[in-house]
């Protein structure tokens, strides 16, 4: 109780807006937002047309504290490792601006509010997804994976293709074959996505002995792997053509997009510059967004003739 107590005070104290901006943080919204693009996909892709922007948003909003509670969690047990690094050592608890267990009460109740939004104004499954993707990502991932296996990324990276089917579920109730196919392109994307930035990062990845692939094998295996797996992606990305799931609008986007992905990838795997890694880890997020919406804009265009 004192806890709860604790964090109402620091809510509504005299530091109440840098306060709110830590919390804020502490969701990852960056990632949220691009989960909820993809969620959001998921939702318009599985009707013909948007039958009420209310219930699209009370689903949103169930599916985006779930996710936040899974960021939270993430950075409450990861905080250690997240002080020692670049890219994360400005997050709220290695700064000390949140205590972990004022950030963990705070995780645990916006996931329980989460999950009571999709149960009571949405559908049983959505709830059951979003939470076994909100354990696998927090806990599954963070706690063991991450450390266990260089294979972390790939293994792991089914929680974060979820949004998709999550979206999709939401509007349908069922577990339909295209979102597990919109799955499947942001399962096969995650790897040579994250690994692009391991080989930027990997030396701090080192110091704090997390096997990521170019740690364990190498960087030149590493870049190999990005080249295969982008090639997979064009694959992958090609079929929801072939199933007749979208139209020439979405395919020529895809080719389009994938053959730079491919171009990103194929350049780094002979570059020596590390810097070849992040525009390849940046261009990768403009490549998921920008296939998604090809879908979007070829689902509706197709629907109005």
């Amino acid at each position: 109780m004192s806890t709860l107590s604790n964090l109402y005070s620091q809510l509504f104290g005299l530091e109440k807006v840098t306060l709110l901006r830590s919390y804020y943080e502490l969701c990852k919204p960056n990632v949220v937002y691009m989960m909820l693009i993809c969620a959001f996909v998921g939702m318009l892709l599985a009707e013909e047309s948007v039958s009420s922007f209310g219930y699209l948003f009370v689903s949103l909003t169930g599916i985006a504290c779930c996710a936040a509670s899974a960021a939270a969690v993430n950075q409450v047990i990861d905080r250690n490792t997240d002080a020692s690094m670049t890219r994360t050592d400005q997050r709220p608890l290695p700064q000390g601006e949140l205590s972990p267990t004022h950030a963990s009460v705070f995780a645990l109740i916006i996931g329980i509010l989460g999950a009571l939004i999709l149960y009571l104004y949405v559908n049983t499954l959505t709830m059951i997804l979003t939470l076994a993707s909100l354990v696998g990502y927090a806990f599954i991932y963070t706690v063991y994976l991450k450390r266990a296996t260089p294979q972390n990324i790939v293994i792991g990276g089914l929680a974060g293709a979820a949004p998709p089917l999550l979206g999709w579920s939401s509007i349908s109730n069922t577990i339909d074959p295209y979102a597990l196919l919109l799955v499947l392109i942001i399962f096969v994307w995650t790897p040579p996505h994250f690994w692009a930035l391991a080989i930027y990062r990997k030396d701090e990845y080192a110091k704090e002995s997390i096997p990521m692939l170019p740690v364990t094998h190498g960087v030149t295996f590493t870049k190999l792997q990005i080249v295969l797996y982008t090639i997979i992606l064009f694959i992958v990305s090609m079929l929801p053509y072939v199933v007749l799931m979208s139209g020439e609008i979405y395919l020529f986007s895809a080719l389009i997009l994938s053959t730079i992905f491919l171009y990103y990838s194929i350049n780094l795997y002979f570059s020596n510059d590390d810097e070849d890694a992040m525009k390849t880890f940046q261009f990768s997020i403009y490549y998921i967004f920008l296939i998604f919406l090809a879908l979007l804009i070829d689902h509706f265009l197709i629907s109005s003739q």
